[in-house]
Order: C-alpha cells, then structure tokens, then sequence
C-alpha cells in the first residue's frame, strides 16, 4: 500500500495542483448553484469549503467527484482534464454524512469493497483493509456488522472504505454533521491528524465554522455560488475582505465611521472604566455563558458593538452586574479592517 505510506506534503513543499476548476457554472432551471468558478486545490492540502445551505459548496464538491456535470467549464485533477470522465474512473473517492456502509456486510468486508470491485485478490485485500482499519484506530472490529457500532466508529469505517484504494484526493461532504458536539470536536482532531499521516489531499465540506477554521490549511467561503474569499483560517478570520465574510465566520462587529465601514471581532475590544479614552457607552445586555461572557454595548456615537471577555476571575454575578454601567471600549487599529464599498 504505497500511496498510504506517503509522507504529508504541504502546498509550499509541492507547489503542484490536486484540483483545478476553471469556469464552473451549474444551474438547475434559473437556480444558479455554482456562477463562474475558479479554485486551486494543492496537493496535500486540507482544503475546505465552507459556506450555509444552498451556497453552492457541495455543488462544487459533486462536480469534482464527477457526480454534476458543468455547464461550462473544466475540472482538472493533477493536471488532467476529467470534465468528461465518470466518477468511478476518477482518482477521488467520497465520504458522505450518512456513512453508506452495506448494512449485511461486516466492517472488514465494507472496507474491502472496493478493492473487491477492482480484482484485488481475496488475501490482498484483506491484508489492505486490515492495515487501514489500524490506521483509523479501529483495529479488532472487522467481524461486527455497522449496526453494532457507534456513530464515531461508523464514520471511520466510511473513512477506511475510502481511502483504502489510496485515492489521491479524498471528497468530505459534511461527514461529521451526524454527531454530537464532544465527538465531532474529537473526530475533527482525529481527520486533521489522519490527513497529515497519509498526505492525500482532502477537500471538505461544511457549514461549521469551528471545523473549517480548526482544520484547514486553507479554506473558501461560498455564498450565493460564488467564492467570498480564499485564504487560511488566520487570514480569513483576522482580515475578512467583505461583510458576508465578517458576518459568517465567526461573530463580527461592524460599525461605521466617517462614512466608512469597519468590522472588528468581539474579542479584540478592551471594556474600561468610564473614565480616559475611548468610545463611550453603555452596557445594555450582558449574557453569560461559563467561559466568557458577551457584553452589548450601546455607544453614544450611535450603534452597538459587541465585546467578549474571558471568565478568569469574573463570577456570573459580577458579570452580569455590569448590566447599565457606563464604559468605555477601545482597540488597536490593527485590529479593525474597512469593508469596502459595495462589498456586502
């Protein structure tokens, strides 16, 4: 199994091309999904598309595994155009939310599956689905049938099925959306981890801002079919170049100054006394939620920003004392990024 043993590449290291998509559009009637598409995809990347529902991000993912045909334009995988090509002879294989593992079948006879299909002999491909069920952590678990597992070790069987026939890109559409909070943050460390061991590029998709920004090397946000802005999880969260970006990942403050636009997230404001410099206000709601508590502040200058403080030392009453207290927020100017005109 040489493709698993490869060691993790990193887009700076390779600088070669997984996925090219040159001029995608797809409709379906006048429903616009994709308009005028172009991404690049790295090798060994953990590349995600991020977006909310009917943006356009699975669309993108169904046309590179070959499940959409474009309207216009092409796809490239390592340098080839497979526009044309089905799926099934396509260099990717897809992982789903609902696992679609073969209920009849045994965990090892899932993984098995598809070398199957390709004529691998019996013994071989056991060897093969064995060595990658060590490599999702579920070593002794080949006899159980998928009803007897739980939904974590469902998803990794979906996991070892899939890259068993070491496909150089692995296609993610919102895998973990099926689980609870604790083990979906679990499996999040889990895949970031597993993509560095096999270094086969992974493009993911969600609508979960804290997977894509946990995990990612680089991500683009989608909205109304087109891509908002592409970049690592740093440079989109710190510097979001339009207000449906500022908006979508993660909490963001914008407020408007000598007819510009700003946007600073809440945790870069510093809360004061009501006293030195600043901009005044008052505190009109305060939530606490264990951690940190979200402080609303209405500023005399007109509207209201929001300012995230951590718990160290601030019990729930104290916090919520602050409710009416007059204050004063500041920031560094490094801080804020102007949204430019037009670029809602």
């Amino acid at each position: 199994m040489a493709t698993l043993q490869a060691e993790p590449r990193t887009v700076a290291a390779t600088g070669a091309t997984a996925v090219r998509l040159s001029g995608i559009r797809r409709a379906y009637g006048d429903v616009v999904a994709i308009a005028e598409l172009d991404l690049e995809i790295a090798t060994g990347e953990f590349f995600t598309l991020l977006g909310p529902s009917g943006s356009g991000k699975t669309t993108t993912l169904r046309v590179i595994a070959g499940f959409e045909r474009p309207d216009t334009g092409h796809v490239e995988l390592a340098g080839v155009d497979v526009t044309g090509v089905a799926p099934s002879e396509r260099d990717v294989n897809t992982v789903f939310q609902d696992y679609a593992l073969f209920p009849h079948m045994t965990v090892l006879e899932n993984v098995e599956y598809g070398l199957r299909v390709k004529g691998v002999p019996r013994g071989e491909r056991r060897t093969q689905a064995q060595d990658v069920l060590e490599r999702v952590r579920l070593p002794n678990i080949g006899a159980r049938k998928p009803v007897q597992l739980s939904g974590g070790q469902r998803q990794r069987v979906a996991l070892a099925r899939a890259i068993v026939n070491g496909p150089s890109v692995l296609l993610l559409d919102e895998p973990l959306g099926a689980l609870d909070l604790k083990l979906r943050q679990e499996m999040q460390v889990f895949l970031k981890e597993l993509q560095r061991e096999l270094g086969i590029t992974f493009v993911y998709v969600t609508h979960d801002q804290e997977e894509a920004l946990t995990m990612s090397d680089r991500l683009a946000v989608f909205n109304d079919g087109r891509i908002e802005q592409i970049g690592t999880p740093a440079e989109v969260y710190e510097h979001p170049q339009t207000e449906f970006v500022a908006g979508f990942v993660g909490v963001s403050n914008l407020f408007e100054r000598d007819g510009r636009r700003f946007t600073i997230r809440p945790e870069k404001i510093h809360m004061h006394e009501d006293d030195g410099a600043g901009e005044p206000g008052t505190v009109r709601e305060v939530v606490y939620v264990g951690m940190v508590t979200r402080y609303i502040v209405d500023l005399d200058a007109g509207g209201q920003l929001v300012v995230i403080k951590q718990n160290l030392e601030t019990s729930s009453q104290e916090a919520l004392e602050a409710r009416g207290k007059r204050v004063r927020l500041s920031w560094r100017p490094e801080h804020t990024y102007v949204i430019k005109e037009g670029e809602k």
